[in-house]
């Protein structure tokens, strides 16, 4: 059998894939999205940030039927970390670019956020092929030319595109054929162990859907509610307690969350699921990692294939459909003849690489602050002492993010900016609980927002946008409608 020819195959049918199949599909071309699963699917990543509801959401057109979906609205984050024994809480609201009626996020069931995305993809022209595992790339020379893949029929086939995108996630079968290697950071390689309870407590009104995030000896919980009643409580701790959780998995959640008295509290009167997608308890690797190369000639990552940061800021959907969109422009402005695909691509990872960075640095920032001399999973989060040159090889991998700054290391960065980012804290706990501005100041806020309010703004004004800089010397600038890469020309 002859293979099948379209302009962009598509492996994976989350949010990255879906999102990416979309945005090439609205501007004419044909497009082939294969997953191996058949929707609706449970999958874990259930927090989301405003950038992905009201940016891509918006410019992919399900940002109404997120609306009306009944998702529990999340209007920032709550933590209990740091140095501070009371929880603290910040609001998406407080940014000048997430203000008014982009100032909230949701928290998701994932099989119904997907199948939001992939339904919408099939509505804008792609072509969507369920319950297909796709077994491997097709070359010739340099370049990657299609996929063979597997049908549900157990039938092998072959389809040809001028590009192939891989937005199959963290246990991606072809990532590799990118070249490169996938480098893991010594410094985040958790475990997850998880799962959902009917009942629990939940934050007082207005936050009561906020993220509730709560560091304990051991490590720490996320607590996400994704119902008036349903919500998703994990646990992240050492790779060395793998054996602890892996065993009696039910004993050994109980007695994590007896070690953390907040989390116990808002559990007291719950009981955890047992049935359905939600009845079993899960184990994940928290590992982040990525890859030394996001790009060769007809072949893209996207999201998780490419690179992967710890949960507990919940970028990993934005970080998928930023990374999608990306593509998108990069692929569009090839087919439409604009500019060439070294160009391009060049473009996207610098800028993935860029925002996969920021959060990687605010996170280390992050751990950097809490504040616990006993316990072996946040002494090996001190950045200070921490021996291991791979934070400075793992940084300098991510390049760029903090240009200019090279007097200092990784290391004394980072412990800095966690000082400055923890006094913030400090200062907008100690007032009436509203005074974020100090915060929002803080040198790993501003990084992670920047990207972030720019694409929702795109979304948002369309050409009424304020006209965008160049991320780097000599980059490209996104065009009006947000679809395609231009050449950056000052006026």
């Amino acid at each position: 059998m002859s293979a099948e020819e379209f302009d962009v195959v598509v492996a994976g049918g989350g949010p990255g894939g879906s999102t990416v199949a979309t945005l090439v599909a609205m501007q004419g071309h044909r497009v082939l999205l294969l997953e191996k699963e058949v929707f609706p699917r449970y999958q874990i990543g259930e927090s989301l940030l405003p950038a992905t509801v009201h940016g891509v959401c918006r410019i992919l057109g399900v940002a109404d039927e997120l609306a009306n979906a009944g998702f529990p609205i999340k209007r920032g984050g709550t933590f209990r970390w740091g140095a501070r024994p009371e929880p603290w809480t910040f609001h998406f609201g407080i940014s000048a670019k997430m203000t008014g009626s982009t100032s909230h996020a949701y928290q998701v069931e994932r099989a119904k956020f997907d199948q939001i995305l992939l339904t919408n993809a099939k509505s804008k022209g792609v072509v969507v092929r369920e319950g297909c595992s796709v077994d491997d790339v097709v070359e010739d020379g340099e370049r990657v030319t299609g996929l063979r893949y597997t049908d549900p029929d157990g039938n092998e086939r072959e389809v040809s595109a001028r590009f192939v995108i891989d937005a199959s996630g963290n246990k991606s079968r072809l990532y590799s054929k990118v070249g490169g290697t996938r480098n893991y950071s010594e410094f985040f390689r958790s475990l997850a162990l998880f799962g959902y309870f009917e009942g629990g407590k939940r934050l007082p009104a207005p936050v009561s859907g906020n993220i509730l995030s709560v560091a304990f000896d051991s490590g720490w919980f996320w607590y996400i509610p994704l119902s008036d009643t349903l919500t998703s409580v994990g646990a992240v701790v050492r790779r060395e307690d793998a054996d602890k959780i892996q065993g009696d998995r039910e004993k050994a959640l109980m007695d994590l969350i007896g070690e953390c008295p907040l989390i116990s509290e808002y559990l007291s009167n719950a009981t955890r699921v047992t049935t359905g997608q939600y009845g079993e308890l899960r184990v994940r690797k928290d590992y982040s990692y990525q890859q030394t190369t996001f790009w060769r000639p007809g072949m893209v990552l996207v999201g998780d294939a490419a690179c992967f940061v710890d949960p507990v800021f919940s970028s990993g959907v934005h970080l998928a459909t930023y990374s999608a969109l990306l593509a998108a422009r990069s692929i569009n402005s090839v087919l439409a003849g604009d500019l060439d695909e070294k160009t391009v691509l060049t473009e996207y990872e610098a800028r993935y690489r860029r925002e996969y960075g920021v959060f990687y640095e605010f996170l280390m920032s992050f751990y950097q602050m809490n504040v616990n001399e006993e316990s072996y999973f946040w002494q090996a989060k001190k950045v200070t002492k921490n021996e291991n040159t791979d934070i400075e090889s793992f940084v300098e991998l991510i390049g760029g993010v903090s240009s200019g700054e090279t007097a200092l290391t990784a290391a004394d960065r980072i412990a800095e900016r966690s000082a400055e980012f923890a006094a913030a804290v400090d200062q907008m706990a100690s007032g009436d609980g509203d005074n974020m501005v100090p915060m929002f100041k803080s040198h790993v806020v501003k990084q992670a927002m920047q990207e972030a309010g720019q694409v929702q703004m795109k979304a948002i004004l369309g050409e009424d946008a304020e006209p965008e800089m160049p991320l780097f010397p000599g980059g490209l600038v996104a065009s009006p409608d947000g679809m395609k890469w231009l050449p950056y020309h000052p006026a």
